[in-house]
């Protein structure tokens, strides 16, 4: 079905890999673990941050680093899905609106399902998630830190950020760039990484959920335990959304001491976006404002 077939597929089959490798595999938890459901998930990974003492760098930050994997599931849709053959059943990652939906303003929700019938995934032609799809694009997180940096690369496509921690003044407000600007800082044992400046030309998930350039979000990282990171997006953008919004989801540690995270290029021979475009569908241009581009 479309461009959800090949990256479904490929994005399963990939994961299953690594999951067994990592020695984890379908919904089960420990009894210490919170739910493996989103919303569940949210307030009772707050309630064991509460109470956790993370490690710390050198510099007395809390220590992340190390090799990790966003949750799966919200690459197919964000908000609660059922299965169909192609795609997997998966619950909302949506945590703070009443029916879990992103609540998108009328016009928006019709592109939205524009999107679907006529664009092609950005994430097809290897273009970078944008943020916060970087999180949980199936493949490796890797991260790293100094005392003035917050360094996250990930396996697919060469994707990778540097978030300078403080006050260092961004790019000029004109520039656009498709993982955003992004400042971080320290609230106690978060960081909160403020980014801005994104193009509006990526997709939330493979079901044309979006955002346009003048999207702000705010990402909060915050260890629950040793292996775990709470993962909190609150996304405002009035061109699209009629309110802010928040997505919550877990980012978990690989632990097999002996796992290499091998690049996963995407470029090379990547045949679906001819493909599609052969057959109909057009590359997504981005949302710049209301109603249009």
């Amino acid at each position: 079905m479309k461009h959800v077939v090949w990256f479904v597929v490929a994005s399963v089959a990939a994961a299953s890999v690594v999951i067994e490798a990592q020695g984890r595999g379908g919904t089960a938890t420990r009894p210490d673990e919170c739910p493996r459901d989103p919303v569940s998930f949210h307030p009772c990974a707050l309630a064991k941050a509460k109470t956790f003492t993370p490690p710390r760098t050198a510099v007395g930050q809390p220590d992340m680093q190390g090799f990790w994997r966003g949750q799966g599931g919200g690459v197919e849709n964000i908000e609660e899905h059922a299965g169909n053959g192609d795609v997997n059943a998966g619950p909302t990652w949506v945590v703070d609106t009443p029916d879990g939906k992103v609540p998108y303003q009328p016009w928006a929700l019709e592109q939205r399902k524009e999107n679907w019938e006529k664009y092609i995934d950005p994430n097809v032609p290897c273009l970078s998630s944008g943020v916060p799809r970087m999180l949980y694009t199936p493949g490796d997180i890797t991260i790293a830190q100094t005392k003035d940096t917050f360094i996250l690369t990930h396996s697919r496509s060469h994707t990778f950020r540097v978030i300078p921690i403080g006050s260092a003044s961004r790019v000029d407000s004109s520039v656009r760039l498709w993982l955003g600007a992004s400042r971080g800082r320290w609230d106690g044992n978060t960081l909160v990484i403020d980014v801005t400046q994104q193009t509006g030309k990526t997709w939330l998930d493979q079901a044309g959920n979006f955002f346009s350039e003048a999207v702000h979000v705010i990402e909060r990282f915050t260890m629950v335990d040793a292996n775990t990171i709470h993962y909190e997006a609150r996304i405002e953008d009035p061109t699209v959304y009629t309110r802010p919004w928040t997505m919550v989801f877990a980012i978990r540690r690989n632990m097999d001491p002996r796992y290499e995270v091998y690049e996963e290029a995407c470029h090379e021979g990547e045949k679906d976006t001819e493909h599609l475009l052969k057959a109909g569908y057009s590359v997504f241009p981005g949302i710049t404002r209301r109603g249009g581009r």
